[in-house]
């Protein structure tokens, strides 16, 4: 065993330093050394697969990782995959432990922490957030503060993408203060018509008003949401496209101005506004609509002066028109697809460009990205579909995952034996199947699920992303 700890440190000093020459040798050529600085530790502060997602992206990299927990959270797996773990939020509710600013930073402080990911959901999208690791003189894996406060605001990420010639839905040009404003956008436009969160995303605060008659219930919902969600309530109203394609593009930009796109995914299948199935590439998108799509994506980032990994979002209605619809300002659940059709690892090139490299040094030019074959991300859940699909909580008595060529599982405390919280998201483990073609793809991903074997907790979501794969293939073919 000591043999084998010592070989480990000792493939490791070598893998660092073989890592710092590289870095040195891409420095002297570089045009942007001054730049340039290395990250040595980075804390995720987050939880559960995406936590254990970035960190194995460092360890690859030869950077040290730090975890943070809740009370709650003691015995979760993305405490035992970090070099370092910290408890934060001491006392503290759940959710709001993993949002307790200055605590995560003062941990960062009091352990040399060079960088902070955010991971998604929690503060990834929160730009004080962003603003107390500038101001603590910690990195932010992720756009600047300023970009995340535009991007965060869906009311000016809007007006935005108006000046940069990208096509809006008819919506309000601000957050609607009072019922009376939401009574008259549908006079001007009609219905339907949809309230969304001004301050968030996720589904949360966003309802649909088909008629007159649920106008107010529906007013009165979504603000209690959004305020329950995301501390603000303030909604907008925009015109209800019916029955559209979600389609996203993912972006990436650097310092020193490059801004590219990994082409998209077709995130269409959905559940009260929730992801259920990723895609891509998107199945049949007429190349000329996939190059507008792409186009206004790469401008609304330049327009911002967009760094890292981002999301731009779109709906795509049934003649072919596409309307922007937001920028998530961080990486994406549904990122592992676009990284299995580009083989370009997203965390990766998030942490370089954390430290000052620039995309053309990272070989990621536009003209190089290629589509390389198809895939598709089905959540595993752990919900109960006799209680409306609601969160399951309790022991896992057997887990077994389909696994084999084609497969990729990224998964956080899906194990036998392990205890699934009532406190947070219901994922339970992502499954993503890649192959040449769609129908390869989805031959992979009904064999994995149907190989799956989970039992004391529901996970209707099982059956539930079988048959939505299934039929959208056969929708789609």
């Amino acid at each position: 065993m000591l043999l084998q700890v010592g070989g480990m440190r000792s493939a490791l000093g070598l893998l660092a330093v073989r890592r710092a020459c590289c870095l040195s040798r891409s420095n002297n050529t570089s045009t942007h050394t001054l730049e340039y600085k290395p990250i040595k530790k980075v804390m995720v502060a987050n939880r559960g697969e995406i936590a254990i997602r970035v960190f194995r992206a460092c360890t690859e990299l030869g950077i040290r990782t730090v975890a943070v927990y809740s009370e709650q959270d003691t015995g979760q797996m993305h405490r035992q995959k970090a070099d370092e773990a910290y408890l934060i939020g001491k006392g503290l509710p759940p959710v709001a432990a993993y949002l307790d600013i200055p605590d995560i930073i003062k941990v960062a402080k009091e352990n040399d922490v060079d960088a902070i990911h955010p991971g998604y959901g929690f503060l990834s999208e929160r730009s004080d957030f962003a603003q107390a690791c500038a101001d603590a003189g910690v990195r932010f894996i992720g756009p600047s503060p300023e970009v995340v406060r535009k991007m965060g605001d869906k009311v000016e990420a809007r007006a935005i993408a108006i000046r940069a010639g990208v096509p809006v839905v008819p919506g309000t040009d601000g957050p609607v203060t009072c019922l009376s404003e939401a009574q008259e956008f549908s006079n001007t436009y009609g219905f339907p018509i949809i309230f969304k969160a001004a301050y968030g995303g996720g589904g949360r605060g966003m309802r649909v008003v088909k008629e007159y008659e649920e106008l107010e219930e529906n007013y009165q919902r979504a603000y209690s949401e959004a305020l329950a969600a995301f501390g603000n309530g303030a909604l907008f109203v925009e015109k209800f496209v019916e029955r559209p394609r979600h389609i996203e593009v993912q972006i990436l930009g650097d310092k020193y101005g490059n801004v590219i796109h990994l082409y998209e995914r077709d995130c269409s299948i959905q559940r009260r506004h929730q992801k259920v199935v990723e895609m891509a590439p998107a199945v049949q998108l007429d190349p000329h609509l996939r190059d507008r799509l792409t186009a206004d994506s790469v401008n609304l980032a330049r327009q911002v002066g967009y760094e890292n990994a981002g999301t731009v979002e779109f709906l795509v209605d049934k003649h072919g028109r596409h309307y922007f619809i937001e920028v998530n300002s961080r990486l994406q659940v549904e990122h592992t697809v676009t990284e299995q059709i580009t083989d370009v690892d997203l965390v990766h090139a998030q942490l370089h460009v954390c430290e000052g490299r620039s995309l053309p040094e990272l070989g990621l030019k536009q003209d190089k990205i290629r589509i390389n074959g198809f895939a598709i991300q089905c959540r595993v859940t752990t919900e109960d579909p006799a209680r409306g699909f609601q969160p399951d909580t309790g022991r896992l008595e057997v887990f077994r995952t389909g696994e084999g060529m084609g497969i990729r599982l990224d998964s956080a405390s899906a194990f036998q034996g392990a205890v699934i919280s009532p406190h947070y998201d219901s994922l339970l483990v992502k499954v993503i199947a890649s192959g040449n073609d769609l129908p390869a793809a989805a031959a992979k991903m009904n064999r994995a699920l149907a190989e799956f074997r989970v039992r004391g907790v529901k996970v209707g979501s099982l059956p539930t992303a079988r048959r939505l794969c299934s039929f959208s293939i056969r929708s789609s073919i």
